[in-house]
This record gives C-alpha cells, structure tokens and sequence, in this order.
C-alpha cells in the first residue's frame, strides 16, 4: 500500500486527487493551510495535515508528521489577473514564492528518502498557459513556466536514483476556485482598461473545451503508476489539443 503526499487539497485539483487516490486504497496526506476534516470522507488512510508551503518550519513539521511517502504531488498554488505594469512587485514575490518557490522547497525535503529507497514520484502541477500564452497572466505564467523548465533539469539528475520526475499541465479549469483566488490579486491599470474588459469578456463568452478536477487526478494518477508516463502529461480537452 503506498502512500501520496498531496499539497494545496483544500478545493479544486487537489481535493479531487486525494478523492481519486482514496478511491483506489491508496494511504493519503492531504496538506491544507487551514485543515479541514469534512472535505474528504473518513477514512483510516487519510491523514489531513497543515502546511504553507512557503514556511520552512511549517514544511520540516509536515515531513516529520508525514513520515515515508511514494508520491508528491506538488499541487499547492495561487494566482494572480492583470497586467504587469499595474501589478505590484509584492503580489509578484508571493505569487513566485507559493508556485515556484514552493514547489522547490517541497520537492527538496522529500528528495532524501527517495534517494536512500531509490524510489519516488514527484509529480508537479503547473498550467497549460505555459503551452500558450494568455494576456494578463504574464506573472502567473512565469511562475508556472519556471517549475516547467526546473523538472525537466530535475528529472535528468534523480534518473540516476530511480526516482522520477514529471509535469501535470492543466486547461483552463473555470468548475474550480482558481478564477476566485486570482481575483484576490487583480490589479487593474486604468491604462490597460480597453484590454482588460476585453479578455474577461472573452472568458466569460468562451464555449471552447475546459479542464474538470477530475481530469488532473486521472493525469497524476498516470504520474504516480506508470513507469512510462511522460515526463510532460496535459490534463483536460484544451490541454491535450495545445500539446499536440
């Protein structure tokens, strides 16, 4: 029986992994920055731990609570609407700081015991905006592309300890939170108006293919079980046509 570690479980894509990875007898960690118990179904394979991925201590608990894992599943992040010039250097770090930063100081605790078993998965989830660019998301996406361009180095050098390492690139997902959370850091420029009424309108009219949490799950899932499994994997209609 493995086990996953899955950060960011509070809604959305992570949430919905942990449901799919129970489902299928699979002992779960499902990290939240406030824990909640009554998100996920009882059970003894589930253990629902706090973390903020951008405190090292809060990170040094978790491992130590968490114990031996399989998988990570570095899924924790946050987003951010507008253009970069009216965008804040503050809102920038914390966006870099959660997404990217984060992704790294989780992926670097968890890397001594892969090591020493000569075994693990990690398993980060960025974005299908890095496969096309999209206005107004210019800092988002940089934080996303980096943890892109960091697993492909990744990979190459944990080969060596029989540990993989791959990409989970979602669509755009408007069934999930993702579309609150940025709008706690729209930042509007006057400048930028014409531009930006535009794009939300776009959005809101868009009749394209969409990503559903459950098409992330079943991308880590193939992650986390095949051997053979791309390093890079789309998740959802729109993904998979802009990767092919």
């Amino acid at each position: 029986m493995k086990t996953i570690l899955i950060t960011g479980c509070s809604s959305g894509f992570g949430l919905e992994t942990a449901r799919h990875f129970l489902e299928r007898d699979w002992n779960v960690i499902a990290t939240m920055r406030d824990p909640r118990d009554d998100l996920l179904p009882r059970s003894a394979r589930l253990r629902v731990l706090p973390l903020d991925v951008t405190d090292a201590d809060s990170i040094r608990r978790l491992i130590e609570a968490a114990g031996p894992v399989d998988v990570l599943v570095n899924n924790a992040g946050i987003g951010m609407l507008g253009a970069l010039e009216g965008s804040s250097m503050a809102t920038a770090r914390e966006v870099f700081e959660t997404n990217t930063l984060g992704t790294i100081a989780m992926t670097q605790a968890v890397l001594p015991q892969f090591r020493e078993r000569r075994a693990g998965v990690v398993i980060n989830v960025t974005s299908s905006v890095t496969l096309k660019a999209l206005p107004l998301l210019s800092v988002y996406t940089g934080s996303k592309a980096a943890v892109n361009a960091f697993t492909e180095s990744l990979a190459l050098e944990l080969k060596h300890f029989n540990i993989r390492a791959h990409v989970v690139l979602p669509g755009r997902a408007p069934g999930t939170s993702f579309g609150a959370n940025a709008k706690q850091r729209v930042q509007l420029s006057e400048a930028y108006a014409e531009l930006t009424d535009s794009v939300f309108a776009g959005w809101a009219q868009s009749t394209e293919e969409v990503t559903e949490a459950i098409d992330v799950a079943k991308a880590v899932w193939l992650a986390a079980t095949d051997a053979a499994a791309p390093m890079r994997i789309a998740a959802g209609a729109d993904a998979v046509t802009l990767m092919s």
